[in-house]
């Protein structure tokens, strides 16, 4: 495995613990003590408070999260996995240290951590080849880490073999200051929608797509609602000028 495959990472969900304790040791918001990431884990973010304000109303300025990402699993990876990833990679060939950035297994799944360059050749292959025949793309899902510096924004796709009656993951990653992946849609048509959806709310450009527009907010909506970066409120409603506003501009208390 290649030096990029053991340092890529793969989305897992973020730990929630009140009043700064980790699942190894407890810390208060001033401590500088860094938690020790669970065996097979590395930590990318801590946050502290609920909505990134200090002495906002809600009272949750003692808790903080811990983001950790599953690291790169090694051979022998267990089930059908191997095979999947070996008939993967033998398809590819030369390119294959170049185009599987990360093999990660997790929970009993399979994610494939894929270099955008070489998403449409990846996603023919297993379409196509006898032995993957992933006949169906489930979707599309935006992903926004601000903290996973080069790697902000993740598109992942579930691909699903209805021959072989198994599930993976297909993710790849972009920075956010070029926020492009190839479209899928001309292998998986169905992607249509979902691409549009996840251009709507992350801002993924998705190259070649037929008609990269909005589909669920207005034509000249300004922003895209579901990036880390967007405002939690002040947006105003259609009810006499009222306006929402975010929790950071809300009253603080002590």
């Amino acid at each position: 495995m290649s030096d990029g495959k053991k340092k890529a990472k793969a989305v897992d969900a973020a730990v929630a613990v009140p009043g700064g304790a980790s699942g190894a040791a407890a810390q208060g918001p001033g401590d500088n003590l860094a938690p020790v990431a669970p065996e097979g884990r590395t930590l990318i973010n801590v946050r502290q408070g609920q909505f990134g304000a200090q002495g906002d109303t809600s009272g949750y300025d003692g808790l903080m999260r811990f983001v950790y990402m599953p690291d790169a699993a090694q051979r022998p990876y267990g089930s059908w996995f191997d095979e999947v990833v070996e008939v993967l990679e033998e398809l590819l060939g030369d390119q294959a240290d170049a185009a599987i950035e990360a093999v990660i297994v997790d929970r009993g799944e399979l994610t494939l951590h894929v270099a955008r360059a070489h998403l449409l050749e990846v996603c023919r292959h297993l379409r196509d080849d006898q032995d993957l025949r992933f006949e169906m793309c489930l979707g599309v899902s935006g992903v926004h880490y601000p903290a996973d510096a080069g790697r902000e924004l993740h598109a992942v796709y579930p691909m699903q073999s209805v021959t072989h009656n198994r599930r993976l993951r297909v993710e790849v990653s972009t920075p956010d200051d070029d926020r492009h992946i190839p479209s899928i849609t001309p292998i998986y048509p169905m992607n249509n929608w979902h691409e549009r959806e996840t251009w709507d709310f992350f801002g993924i450009v998705f190259d070649g797509h037929p008609s990269l527009s909005r589909i669920e907010m207005p034509d000249d909506w300004v922003g895209h609602p579901q990036r880390k970066d967007y405002p939690l409120g002040g947006i105003p409603v259609e009810y006499k000028g009222a306006e929402i506003p975010s929790p950071d501009m809300r009253r603080q208390y002590r």
